[in-house]
């Protein structure tokens, strides 16, 4: 058995989690923040066995899209402000960071 998590993009969370469920995925969703952006994610934490993994990696790449951003980057914390002067950056934001882990043991209550 494995452990599936998934971070996704807000906007992809929807479409991400009806496809799991049509697919018969049951899946636990976890609001969550993004460091570099501080964008609200959403955590996807999907138990699933060993011959399985490939088929839901492929529903959460079809349901997860890269997409460029614009962003203005957080002014510097520390040092002179003054001759600090943000320009939009433009940024790939969307897609899925997956991590799959082993299980050693599930029970269910």
């Amino acid at each position: 058995m494995k452990l599936v998590v998934a971070v996704v993009q807000d906007k992809d969370s929807n479409r991400l989690s009806n496809a799991l469920v049509s697919e018969g995925y049951r899946a636990t969703k976890l609001a969550s923040t993004g460091g570099f952006l501080r964008a609200g994610n959403t955590t996807f934490m999907i138990g699933i066995e060993d011959e399985r993994v490939s088929d839901v990696l492929q529903v959460i790449r079809n349901n997860c899209k890269v997409r460029d951003q614009l962003v203005t980057p957080v002014s510097p914390m520390s040092g002179s402000t003054d001759s600090y002067m943000p320009f939009p950056v433009e940024v790939q934001v969307g897609g899925a960071a997956v991590f799959v882990l082993p299980v050693e043991r599930f029970e269910h209550f």
